[in-house]
């Protein structure tokens, strides 16, 4: 008969059944849920009340640009120049002055130019004319006017001649630039002698000199109202 060998080797693993812990009815009344672990780079980020307002529903989550919010920065400033209309009349007021500014100095430019131009430096004004006293149309009597530092000078060459000559010397100017305003003359009869009296002109004044026994002299106050009457009723 044979015989049968008994052994003392142990069974292998691998020959062994997997079982579960649990019975079949146990595994069949659980439902296995796996939990699902996110990666690091994919976490969210919470969202502020913002960025809900400007990113829509369903749109990415990744990386925003910057773009809005520095939209939202220029709109703001621009409301804050509409909330402050005191800053622009501010800025409209300073262009004026400016422009005043540089108005005034080019029509004073313009003005000192033209006198240069026309009177030159001192300012000089000549002019003839008859006024009896040893001239005649053929010979008229000759007038210089002058602005020399301030000082009004008039000088008379009667008839011409300048061994005669006569200087009558106006009234000083002291304020800035006033050695720079042009000084004229006219002759005018303004008491009715028949011999044209001197008027002086300067700026917005006039002295008038009376033709008087062959020279020239001063009107004096109480001249002065008839001599304004004749000089308005003539336009002078």
């Amino acid at each position: 008969m044979p015989v049968l060998e008994s052994t003392d080797r142990a069974m292998p693993r691998s020959a062994l059944r997997h079982c579960p812990l649990g019975g079949d009815a146990d595994q069949q009344g659980k439902t296995s849920i796996t939990p699902v672990m996110q990666r690091a780079s994919r976490l969210k980020i919470p969202q502020t009340e913002e960025d809900g307002l400007a990113t829509p529903a369903g749109a990415s989550t990744g990386p925003r640009s910057k773009t809005p919010r520095l939209i939202r920065t220029g709109v703001r400033r621009r409301g804050m120049l509409r909330a402050h209309p005191l800053l622009l009349l501010g800025l409209g007021m300073i262009l004026m002055l400016v422009l005043w500014t540089l108005l005034t100095l080019a029509v004073s430019w313009w003005n000192t130019t033209w006198n240069d131009l026309h009177y030159g430096r001192p300012r000089t004004f000549q002019i003839d004319a008859v006024i009896g006293q040893n001239d005649s149309p053929a010979s008229p009597s000759h007038f210089i006017a002058l602005n020399l530092n301030g000082r009004l000078e008039v000088i008379e060459f009667p008839g011409g001649d300048a061994s005669k000559a006569r200087i009558y010397i106006g009234p000083q100017l002291y304020g800035n630039g006033d050695n720079l305003i042009p000084v004229t003359l006219s002759f005018v009869d303004v008491n009715g002698n028949h011999h044209p009296d001197m008027i002086l002109h300067f700026q917005d004044t006039r002295l008038v000199y009376i033709n008087e026994n062959g020279g020239f002299r001063l009107a004096t106050p109480g001249e002065l109202p008839a001599v304004e009457r004749y000089l308005q009723e003539h336009g002078q």
